[in-house]
């Protein structure tokens, strides 16, 4: 068994226990062992065999066209994102072309975030290791961190730090986000052993991110809301907007712009250059 198909096994199994029969019009037939539709019943519902399906959630080399992927899909409800990750776990999409990883240099890099101050800029890679960020940034999440910060990734940052949920107010909707954005790029990285490993030790420490990762779940990029609690200036509330790097696709730039005038009033008090002015 290949690591794609044991992982489209899991998703499969996973989204198969969240659309109840009364959702696709079927009686609940009484008392079931496990949530959701019977393996039998989603086979019959996207008109293919039961055999063909118990092989495809067992993660069996057989073939899937899109023909029948567009069935299951539509018969597990999936979202655009979703049925994208099927298909990518399927194998069943053309792969990306390669593109070279160095097309633009650091120093590039650092004029754009430069550019972007005062607005807080980070540029992360899918698996939301930071690559660089500008100072506005910096400032903003200074004094994050009880301990010094070692791991450099924007998820690990939040999931494995203790004050994370006094600090970041919307921590219940922001982690299971991240999760899902990372669950959607590792469907390109399923048996990377960078990617495996950095997994590994995310769910042996943080028994949260591992419940998480149980679910999977993917998520879409999309505009999200950002709160939190800074040490001097209080509450501040930004929308944070995501940015792919067509040059570079494992990359994405991440802006935080304020969604409300007080945030926007406050923000120039988190530099660290005006709190030394200031003491």
């Amino acid at each position: 068994m290949s690591t794609h198909r044991a992982e489209l096994g899991e998703f499969l199994k996973a989204r198969r226990a969240r659309v109840s029969p009364e959702d696709v019009g079927l009686p609940s037939g009484g008392r079931r062992r496990t949530p959701g539709l019977r393996r039998e019943e989603l086979a019959q519902l996207a008109g293919v065999g039961v055999t063909w399906y118990t092989w495809l959630e067992q993660g069996r080399p057989i073939n899937a066209s899109g023909q029948v992927l567009d069935a299951v899909a539509a018969t597990l409800r999936l979202s655009p994102v979703e049925r994208e990750h099927l298909y990518r776990l399927a194998e069943a999409t053309p792969a990306r072309p390669s593109r070279a990883t160095t097309c633009a240099s650091d120093s590039v890099f650092e004029e754009i975030l430069d550019a972007l101050d005062p607005l807080p800029a980070v540029i992360t890679n899918t698996r939301f290791d930071i690559v660089r960020a500008n100072s506005a940034y910096r400032d903003l999440f200074h004094d994050w961190h009880r301990l010094p910060c070692i791991h450099k990734n924007l998820l690990w940052c939040i999931i494995t730090e203790p004050a994370a949920r006094q600090q970041l107010l919307n921590y219940d909707t922001e982690v299971p986000y991240l999760v899902g954005r990372l669950r959607s790029a590792y469907g390109e990285h399923v048996g990377d052993p960078d990617w495996e490993t950095d997994l590994e030790r995310l769910q042996s420490i943080s028994p949260e991110f591992a419940q998480l990762w149980s679910r999977h779940e993917v998520a879409e990029c999309s505009p999200r809301p950002r709160h939190i609690v800074h040490p001097v200036v209080g509450e501040l509330h930004f929308t944070v907007t995501e940015f792919a790097v067509p040059a570079q696709p494992d990359l994405i730039l991440l802006v935080e712009t304020p969604s409300d005038e007080e945030t926007r009033r406050r923000l120039p008090k988190t530099r660290l250059e005006h709190a030394e002015r200031s003491a």
